[in-house]
């Protein structure tokens, strides 16, 4: 299957990628062939195959949800390098001044 070089120009306009005329001769050949083989695969009778959602075995990995002791939000901000009120107080990351 042989794209020309606009087809692979508009595509890489698509995927907002400036290329070349030298890039754009290479990749119209190897898309080309991309989608050739792409074209193989689909024509492959499949119909005989199970529908495989999962490759692996699925486990659930998560802890056991238990209620526990935590901190209290005194303690948890104790160590905290600044705090107002019990919260957390950081440096902004964004402010009004545009910078």
């Amino acid at each position: 299957m042989n794209l020309t070089k606009d087809e692979v120009a508009h595509v890489a306009e698509l995927a907002k990628l400036q290329l070349s005329d030298t890039e754009l001769e290479e990749f119209s050949g190897q898309l080309g062939q991309i989608l050739a083989y792409a074209q193989q695969v689909q024509s492959v009778d499949t119909s005989a195959v199970p529908p495989t959602p999962q490759v692996l075995p699925l486990t659930n990995v998560l802890a056991a949800d238990e209620a526990s002791v935590s901190l209290s939000n005194d303690q948890a901000v104790d160590n905290a390098p600044d705090s107002d009120e019990g919260y957390f107080r950081v440096v902004a990351v964004f402010d009004d001044t545009g910078a």
